[in-house]
């Protein structure tokens, strides 16, 4: 079996995804989410939740409840106040990682305090692999120097090592499933390769809208003089920005043959993200 053969690529174009304007909140979701249903999309191994949100300036999510999920948020641009049932206030800003592990339940906001200046993030959400945890919050940093033209991990399992249970700490966010999340920022004609380990079973690649919003209906070259950002993965499928892709291990064994390449083929920086995990 070829390098590229022993992985199934199928792609999760961005106009497809759900999609949600409120006003206050524009959103897009990968998976079923609130008035969004599609049995097809419903989650992707531990994988639950991938929201791409962008909230006005001034406003926010109030208060609620969660329990019984890994929640985290990747923030791409603005500010977002974060505020919980467990006495954490902080604002979080770009290039931060704030990981809830919400356990038996927690209450928490999430607003913009912001006058001026919306804040674009992604809200990820994983299926715990033990119940009945105690809720932990956790914050990490990973700049755009510490990303560039490189995958970093930043999220990762809380029992592997090189991850650190203290809130605020070096290193990737711990989250209690078998998943990890990688972070990268690619120049034009750079390229990176990962190789999935042999555990992996599955993995989703993520392009972030990051040039600006563009509703479902817009083609990227309507948007964008350029086209935008664009990354080939595995020198095939083309992703635009908002686009995703389901990656499954079908076959092989040695690493080759499962590497996954992702290559800027545009004229920006390409930002993304790459999930592994295990079923």
């Amino acid at each position: 079996m070829s390098t590229k053969a022993a992985l199934k690529i199928v792609p999760r174009k961005h106009a497809a995804r759900g999609h949600a304007h409120h006003g206050w909140l524009k959103t897009f979701h990968t998976f079923s989410f609130a008035s969004y249903y599609d049995p097809a999309f419903s989650a992707w191994g531990p994988l639950r939740v991938i929201n791409e949100d962008r909230v006005d300036a001034g406003t926010g999510f109030g208060t609620h409840q969660h329990r019984e999920f890994e929640i985290w948020s990747y923030i791409v641009d603005g500010e977002l106040e974060h505020k919980d049932s467990m006495g954490n206030l902080e604002i979080i800003r770009r290039g931060d990682i704030q990981m809830t592990s919400a356990g038996t339940g927690i209450a928490h906001s999430e607003y913009n305090r912001n006058p001026k200046q919306d804040v674009h993030f992604l809200q990820i959400w994983g299926l715990p692999s033990t119940r009945g945890l105690s809720p932990k919050y956790y914050n990490r940093r990973c700049s755009d120097a510490d990303k560039r033209d490189q995958l970093v991990k930043v999220v990762a399992p809380a029992d592997s090592e090189g991850v650190s249970d203290e809130r605020d700490a070096e290193g990737p966010a711990p989250v209690h499933a078998s998943l990890s999340m990688y972070a990268s920022i690619l120049s034009p004609k750079s390229s990176v390769k990962h190789t999935l380990a042999a555990s992996t079973t599955k993995a989703y690649v993520h392009a972030i809208m990051r040039s600006g919003y563009r509703g479902p209906t817009v083609a990227a070259s309507d948007k964008f003089e350029d086209g935008g950002a664009r990354v080939q993965l595995n020198g095939g499928l083309m992703l635009e920005e908002g686009d995703g892709a389901f990656v499954t291990v079908v076959g092989g064994t040695d690493s080759a043959a499962r590497e996954v390449e992702l290559r800027n083929v545009g004229e920006r920086d390409a930002e993304f993200l790459l999930f592994e995990m295990s079923d």
